[in-house]
């Protein structure tokens, strides 16, 4: 709140001054459902904390005033909201004709009431039939209209009112970068574009931790547990009614057949809703044992029960929207939001044109957790919008601008008015060292914090929470805005479920960690891990030599020996997640006893433990120092001392490392009898000296078709904490 008003506080002294200094901003909020009550809200919340700026009219009509849809203007009455006006617009009859009417029925009582409050600016959100009214009305009334959630694209009628409504709209809150791009697309004015998010954010973010099985056994009964009960919400779609209402039927049919509790809300006032109600109580819906069907569920009890669902099914925004932000699975059914952008929880289904379909969608789902998802916002939307608001100057012309193709770069406004940079916490958790970084699209390490890696599992998983957070909160102050979480870490890695399955001895106590859950949760970010090795080669790939390489190993030469393949431009897993764990290979059946327990592996013989244990034996013989050496009593002898003694002339030295070069080369060799890579990069600490001793036993050993690859020293300063952005920044910026 600080930080937001010191920001602000000098662009308010300027306005005040444009509009005389005595003149609040007059705003209306017309309201038409439950649906739009929810984003709609958090707005109203914040204009009226700040009565010396906004005089606040709330306008109430639609599907709010039918008790068949729960009366839902008594919350707004609840949450301490003056109504101003009460208007009752709704033809019933519930199909397309009686939509039409009720747009008229709302033309005609408008004007009247836009005439009495005389408002400077009008709210009007989304994309129902109920908003156009509002819209047209407005604008030919020369009220400024302030349009929330333009731009973006969905199936059914709604997407035609959608971009109808923009195009009367003289300002747009829009809630993504896509949405974002629609509106410069369709010509709107760059400047009077705001890049919010989706004011219903900036409740869910902080509603999860709150207490919920009170709710849940308010609406689901006593007997019900958390991820145990599916929330169902299906609206008509009024393209194709005849349709819609056989899926509806199809759905209850498959969840009678998936026998969990079930809280179904009604329908919306679209046409065809009535025909659905019809077929629930057809059957026997509001009286089963397994179902709870309801008019209304208020938005903060509503929160709570999608939270700690097993499951949503439906055909709502709400679905593909808001539940994302707590991670819960989602079936969305049909195409009333097909092109919506959605969250990895959302399992599509298309064409459900059958039970099985649809049961098999809730077998797959059921249960599941994944990522919490913020696609649509991160909670500080309101304060965003206030701002834009207190940015109108009423003495511009009332004359909407179109900006005509070609299309200018996008300039819209963020909070800071300028873009922030895309960008991926970055978590590498070492043997030694646990760091975190916040890292750009570009692959710029823009800060970087390292920390000494704690010994037990709890105050490690407590520094990486901290440092994370401490992370995320210093993006703001370096404009970067943050995508997702990425982490590399030594060990077997189940990256589907971000699970360590088992570590290396390097990392106590670090096997069966789910490493995602926590962080997701702290965060409300989506959350990958993976290997170091892997990570590694995603690096090479997106940054590195790699880049555009359809297929390369990557081979990291440090404490431990490791690595990560590259086939057809993806990463290879394996099926038990065990793949590219180049380091045990065995090149020799006598070799020394390695790590993992088995005999002659590769880092067993070129890994820095290796180097260092042979070092040992050297200075315990008194023939590893060399004129030009010294070691202290208290120093630990270490890889470095070997090499140096190999470059000073210590024959035993150079021999330890020829053998393990050879060993490594050996290793590579059979990589490329394997995988056929066309590249192999070497990265890590012992890279540059191994690199010309791999190339000699290639030349020597390998089969004439393989010997053309190219052997390369990675140039990336430090691949791991890159490989764990890629996670991110890879997968984040191709989702739709």
């Amino acid at each position: 709140e600080v930080y937001f008003k010191n920001l602000s506080k000098q662009k308010q002294k300027e306005v005040m001054e444009k509009n005389g200094n005595n003149h609040k901003l007059r705003v209306c909020v017309a309201t038409c459902n439950r649906a739009d009550y929810s984003k709609l809200a958090p707005i109203m919340f914040g204009i009226k904390a700040e009565p010396q700026f906004f005089e606040l009219d709330v306008v109430v009509l639609g599907s709010h005033l039918i008790d068949d849809y729960g009366n839902t203007y008594r919350m707004i009455e609840q949450d301490d909201f003056d109504i101003h006006t009460r208007l009752h617009t709704i033809v019933r009859g519930e199909d397309e004709a009686a939509m039409v009417e009720s747009v008229g029925l709302a033309l005609v009582k408008l004007p009247d009431v836009l005439n009495r409050l005389k408002p400077d600016i009008m709210i009007v959100h989304g994309d129902r039939f109920d908003a156009l009214a509002l819209a047209t009305s407005a604008a030919l009334m020369n009220i400024r209209i302030l349009h929330i959630e333009g731009g973006e694209v969905s199936g059914t009628i709604d997407d035609s009112i959608r971009h109808a409504i923009t195009k009367l709209a003289h300002y747009h809150v829009c809630c993504t970068r896509s949405a974002e791009q629609h509106l410069i697309a369709m010509c709107e004015d760059h400047d009077r574009i705001l890049l919010a998010g989706c004011p219903s954010y900036d409740k869910l973010l902080s509603a999860k931790n709150k207490d919920y099985m009170g709710i849940i056994r308010i609406w689901l009964g006593e007997d019900v547990k958390t991820r145990d009960y599916i929330v169902a919400l299906q609206h008509p779609v009024t393209t194709d009614i005849k349709h819609s209402i056989k899926m509806f039927e199809l759905t209850l049919d498959a969840l009678i057949s998936f026998n969990k509790r079930t809280l179904v809300l009604f329908p919306n006032v679209d046409a065809g809703s009535k025909e659905m109600v019809r077929v629930m109580r057809k059957k026997g819906i509001e009286h089963h044992p397994n179902f709870r069907a309801v008019k209304h569920v208020p938005f903060d009890q509503f929160i709570q029960l999608v939270a700690h669902a097993g499951c949503m099914i439906g055909n709502s925004s709400c679905g593909v929207r808001e539940v994302g932000a707590f991670g819960t699975p989602v079936i969305n059914l049909g195409t009333r939001q097909t092109g919506r952008e959605t969250g990895e929880n959302v399992l599509h289904v298309r064409d459900a044109d059958t039970q099985d379909k649809i049961l098999h969608a809730l077998q797959l789902q059921f249960g599941k957790q994944y990522p919490c998802s913020k696609i649509y916002g991160d909670g500080n939307a309101v304060p965003r919008i206030l701002k834009f608001l207190k940015s109108i100057d009423l003495k511009e012309p009332l004359q909407k601008k179109f900006c005509f193709p070609p299309v200018k770069d996008n300039i819209s406004q963020d909070i800071d008015h300028i873009l922030e940079t895309q960008s991926a916490l970055a978590v590498d958790l070492g043997g030694t060292n646990l760091r975190v970084a916040i890292v750009s699209m570009k692959g710029e390490i823009v800060k970087k914090y390292t920390q000494l890696n704690p010994k037990t599992y709890e105050d490690r998983l407590e520094l990486i929470l901290k440092m994370c957070v401490e992370a995320a909160s210093e993006a703001v102050n370096v404009n970067c805005r943050i995508l997702g979480v990425g982490i590399s870490t030594g060990g077997r890695v189940n990256p589907r479920e971000g699970i360590v399955l088992h570590s290396t001895k390097l990392i106590q106590e670090w096997s069966s960690v789910d490493l995602r859950t926590p962080i997701s949760d702290a965060l409300h970010l989506p959350v990958w891990v993976d290997n170091d090795g892997n990570c590694a080669a995603l690096a090479e790939r997106k940054f590195g030599h790699g880049k555009g390489i359809e297929n390369f190993v990557t081979l990291i030469t440090g404490t431990g020996i490791g690595g990560g393949i590259i086939h057809q431009h993806e990463l290879i897993h394996g099926s038990s997640f065990c793949a590219a764990e180049l380091g045990h290979i065995v090149v020799s059946l006598d070799g020394p006893e390695c790590l993992c327990g088995s005999q002659g592996c590769i880092e067993a013989y070129a890994s820095g433990i290796a180097l260092q244990r042979e070092a040992k034996k050297l200075h315990d013989e008194d023939l590893l120092l060399v004129e030009g050496m010294s070691v202290k009593k208290e120093e630990v002898v270490s890889a470095a001392h070997l090499i140096q003694a190999a470059k000073l002339g210590n024959t035993k030295a150079d021999s330890i490392l020829r053998t393990a070069g050879t060993a490594l080369g050996l290793g590579v060799v059979n990589i490329l009898h394997t995988m056929n890579p066309s590249l192999v990069i070497l990265s890590g600490v012992l890279a540059s000296h191994y690199v010309n001793a791999v190339k000699d036993v290639i030349n020597r050993q390998a089969l004439s078709s393989v010997k053309t690859v190219d052997v390369v020293v990675s140039n990336l300063a430090d691949p791991a904490l890159l490989g764990a952005a890629s996670l991110v920044l890879d997968y984040t910026t191709r989702r739709i």
